[in-house]
């Protein structure tokens, strides 16, 4: 079914881009695989370390439209994975990730609905439910964007548009973890903003499979979330500490600009309407029209009877646990010559 078809990764020389490339490019699946980013340098060593004929590298960026059309034509599936996703960075220049994640997200959806592409998923995350920083509130409105603009189409469009949220990916670029090992390496201190917030647990593998279930099993207005396990700071720094075999201390340093004590994947009204579907979480867009007796007279009384999912109150892991999940990840296997 795949074989002549193309793939669009936005923001594809990222680490769910390489990802992505790692589960597709040495099958015969899809014809063409295109990376969409602004960055030359990532796309250059992407090729001269890749050097696949199927791979093919669009310079560009989401805010701009023109390139944005330029890199669809022809295209029959989307991952939009392009996005600014730094808290801190957000935090102090929000306009930047309105641009990128918000304006951005809607000029490649409409972009993908011109151009008659079968399906888009959009990655999102954990962060965007009830946000309290500027990235999670851009990615909360990305979402929006993209689900409304899926309810618009409905189920018989040419295009289906849909979303996946997961939580911390481990070891991505810019997250604790490579920070971490770094300063065990260097025998310095594990910086720990508080010992006690946790954060959901996913691999990048995890993250490839929950985009690739939404992509074949996605309706208009669909939301797929990954039931996750999570972990303490403190235990995750236990848990590297123990498997770098150091005897570094761990310091607090406080809660970094807008941090939260604990993610949430799933609000409580998403849950009251939610699918399981095993390993996932399917929630199905409100497809109810702007009729407001419906919002105001009519309630939903499920919805007080269900909590949030968050990395508070989901499997929790211990050490032995945590370690076992760090294995799974190439670049601690590296550091310890496994």
């Amino acid at each position: 079914m795949l074989k002549d078809k193309i793939l669009l990764i936005t923001g594809g020389t990222g680490s769910f881009g390489n990802a992505v490339l790692q589960r597709f490019l040495h099958t015969d699946e899809f014809q063409e695989i295109r990376i969409f980013s602004r960055d030359e340098k990532k796309q250059d060593d992407m090729r001269h370390k890749l050097q696949h004929p199927k791979l093919k590298f669009y310079i560009g960026d989401v805010r701009d439209q023109r390139s944005v059309e330029a890199a669809m034509a022809g295209v029959d599936y989307v991952f939009h994975a392009a996005a600014l996703k730094q808290v801190p960075s957000c935090e102090f220049f929000p306009i930047q990730a309105v641009r990128t994640n918000v304006l951005g997200t809607e000029n490649v959806l409409d972009a993908a609905i011109a151009h008659g592409v079968k399906k888009v998923v959009v990655l999102s995350t954990d962060k965007a439910c009830y946000p309290i920083n500027a990235m999670g509130i851009s990615k909360a409105m990305m979402e929006k964007v993209a689900i409304a603009k899926g309810r618009a189409l409905g189920s018989k469009a040419v295009t289906t548009i849909c979303c996946t949220r997961y939580g911390n990916v481990m070891a991505s670029r810019g997250s604790v973890i490579p920070l971490f090992a770094e300063q065990l390496k260097a025998g310095k201190n594990l910086t720990v903003t508080d010992p006690n917030m946790t954060r959901f647990m996913m691999t990048l593998e995890d993250a490839v499979d929950l985009v690739i279930y939404a992509w074949k099993h996605g309706n208009n207005g669909d939301l797929f979330v990954q039931k996750a396990p999570a972990a303490t700071l403190d235990t995750l720094a236990k848990a590297l500490i123990s498997l770098y075999k150091s005897k570094t201390t761990v310091g607090v340093i406080g809660t970094r600009h807008g941090e939260k004590l604990y993610e949430t994947l799933v609000t409580r009204e998403e849950m009251a309407k939610s699918e399981d579907m095993g390993k996932y979480f399917r929630i199905p867009c409100d497809s109810r029209d702007l009729n407001y007796d419906k919002f105001f007279i009519e309630g939903e009384e499920e919805v007080s009877a269900v909590e949030d999912y968050h990395s508070h109150n989901t499997e929790r892991l211990d050490v032995e646990g945590m370690k076992a999940l760090l294995m799974k990840l190439e670049m601690i296997r590296e550091d310890l010559n496994w």
